[in-house]
């Protein structure tokens, strides 16, 4: 470690072009990273971070809640099975609404996605400000934050465009959207009024609801399908692969991210390697006056482990940086758990890629490396 201290010190100018690379390398990777992840929650963040473990649905439905409908009296039936701690029927409609005095131009609108639920329920989210859900205030809604960059505000009255329902905002809360688009928390019976508010559009089934959500780790899908009957439950992540577009989203981000970890691996192993090459000489001078290739190796390793890892904390910090002077209306969230798993990825292929420098130390002959012309 001594001599790795002292050779970055007298080095300076090329550890920091080396450095440069893996700063720059780094901060790509973290920015992607958070890109992507903020494409996902975009696109299901209220079912990612909703506590469930599975889905029932519809049979044949996919797990799609556009093509499911059932009958919320499914939900007590649930109850009864094995396993099954809590369960929260859910309901989705698109919609487009606007605040009721302003005029119905496409500029006053506002798409969003309904979820209906039941008030107090594991899915209703937490508000960062105003009321939760009031059991006898139907028409009180709670929001996703985002809205407020459209001009909503607390005891706004919704009205929703193409139907005569009206809602009123009584809470605000955040990272919540499904399908790209910010969603509105609404009692079930409110959600009903307007999706099924044509005669048979609810299929003939009474209080229809799309899914319905289970909290059970130790839960026998196939049983409670048995059961039920004409019914499939999901797990948490098939219900989530199956919202439109979320799968081929994330597959085109952790392909991207996964091509630049590669490319990084070769570019990192490449550099150390020349690094290693321009110094034959003084490691056969080295190993001449009795020094073993373990203690080069640790040497060399050392040096490229204390570079990773000021190079890495470099990147974090331009990444964090950039996120705060990013518009809000861009989909980005680094959350802690990619910053520490793609920080060891990046340390253990910096470490990994030294190994090559390794076999070359190795190999050195002291009296050819001594006899070199450099």
């Amino acid at each position: 470690m001594f001599l790795a201290l002292k050779e970055l010190k007298y080095s300076k100018g090329r550890f920091i072009m080396i450095s440069l690379i893996i700063v720059l390398i780094s901060w790509l990777v973290f920015f992607l990273a958070g890109l992507g992840n903020g494409l996902s929650d975009l696109g299901a963040a209220t079912l990612k971070y909703g506590d469930f473990d599975y889905a029932l649905f519809e049979e044949e439905s996919d797990f799609s809640f556009s093509k499911s409908v059932l009958s919320e009296s499914s939900a007590e039936e649930l109850l009864n099975e094995k396993g099954v701690k809590a369960v929260a029927p859910i309901g989705t409609a698109s919609a487009s609404i606007r605040q009721k005095e302003s005029s119905e131009d496409k500029n006053s609108k506002v798409d969003v996605l309904i979820a209906g639920i039941r008030p107090g329920s594991f899915m209703e989210p937490e508000v960062t400000s105003g009321k939760t859900l009031q059991p006898n205030n139907p028409s009180g809604v709670i929001v996703n934050e985002s809205l407020k960059e459209e001009g909503f505000k607390l005891g706004d009255t919704l009205a929703i465009n193409g139907s005569t329902q009206e809602m009123e905002i009584i809470g605000f809360t955040k990272n919540q959207s499904l399908s790209h688009q910010p969603v509105v928390f609404s009692s079930l019976d409110k959600l009903r009024e307007y999706k099924y508010a044509a005669p048979g559009s609810d299929n003939g089934i009474k209080n229809a609801v799309n899914s319905i959500l289970i909290q059970g780790e130790d839960v026998d899908p196939r049983k409670i399908e048995k059961a039920i009957g004409a019914v499939q439950i999901g797990s948490k992540k098939e219900t989530i692969n199956a919202v439109p577009g979320y799968s081929a989203e994330n597959g085109t981000i952790s392909m991207m991210v996964g091509f630049l970890i590669i490319i990084s691996a070769i570019v990192i192993a490449v550099f150390f390697y020349i690094l290693t090459s321009q110094k034959t000489q003084q490691f056969g001078v080295m190993k001449a006056i009795g020094a073993s290739n373990w203690f080069i190796i640790k040497s060399v390793v050392s040096q490229v482990f204390i570079l990773s890892v000021a190079s890495i904390a470099i990147g974090i910090a331009l990444t964090y940086a950039t996120a705060a002077i990013l518009p809000d209306s861009m989909p980005f969230n680094l959350i802690n758990s990619l910053v520490v798993s793609y920080s060891l990825v990046l340390l253990a292929i910096s470490v990994v890629s030294s190994f090559f420098s390794v076999l070359k130390i190795a190999k050195i002959d002291p009296l050819t490396a001594l006899g070199r012309v450099e």
